[in-house]
């Protein structure tokens, strides 16, 4: 079992970027779009913008708030497939015998975002990216939480994907829509997490990301993910 406070949250998907939006949605009331205005990065001058693909302006667009008045602030990037846009666009210029841009493919590695982060913020804390199956948010929240043990006064967790390209889509379903939620975690009590296994396969509607906000605005107390025979437990202390 693992503790932790959350101190701030944001999240951002196309058509839900405000808190009221999000509340709305965890209600049933609102819902994400499959297209929208791109996330709002303006607080990056234009030569730094131009090197973000969307996942990246994703991923800035909920932490930079987040960062904003914190000291040295490591980082657990989390997301399972990363940019497909991009390397899927590389593929398909190799297909037609076009050459490869070195900054585009530069910029596709999986921990290109949270180099572009220390690049941009001059930030040299301890930073992780993270692939892993649907409970990469549990994982990531694992990795959060050494950082906290050993010392660190919080720790900057950002969970993102991107909808796919259409020829992806087959083989990745669990992306309904494009997402970041990025959570500022401090040492405390309020949550706890706890990991179990079970004999019993259940999965859950949402990406776990998405789960757990929906939960978590609309006041549950006990949330339960499982991926294949792992449990991931919830729960908010009173």
């Amino acid at each position: 079992m693992i503790s932790f406070d959350i101190s701030q949250w944001r999240a951002w998907s196309p058509g839900l970027q405000t808190p009221a939006d999000w509340h709305a949605w965890a209600q049933g009331a609102q819902q994400s779009q499959c297209d929208g205005p791109p996330p709002d990065v303006s607080f990056l001058p234009a030569m730094q913008r131009r090197r973000l693909s969307h996942l990246a302006r994703m991923a800035f667009a909920v932490g930079w708030p987040l960062a904003e008045g914190q000291g040295a602030l490591p980082l657990v990037f989390v997301s399972r497939h990363g940019e497909t846009p991009r390397t899927f666009a590389m593929l398909s210029e190799l297909a037609e015998r076009q050459p490869l841009s070195p900054t585009q493919f530069s910029l596709s590695v999986h921990n290109a975002v949270i180099g572009l982060w220390s690049i941009m913020r001059g930030e040299t804390s301890e930073m992780t990216a993270l692939a892993a199956e649907q409970d990469g948010f549990e994982q990531g929240m694992i990795e959060a939480a050494a950082l906290l043990a050993e010392g660190a006064p919080a720790v900057l967790l950002i969970v993102t994907e991107e909808l796919p390209p259409e020829a992806y889509r087959p083989w990745i379903d669990d992306v309904p829509f494009s997402y970041a939620l990025g959570l500022l975690l401090t040492p405390g009590q309020q949550w706890r997490l706890t990991p179990g296994q079970t004999s019993e396969q259940h999965g859950t509607e949402l990406p776990h990301a998405l789960s757990w906000l929906r939960a978590s605005l609309t006041g549950q107390d006990t949330i339960t993910h499982t991926v294949k025979r792992r449990v991931w437990t919830w729960q908010r202390q009173p």
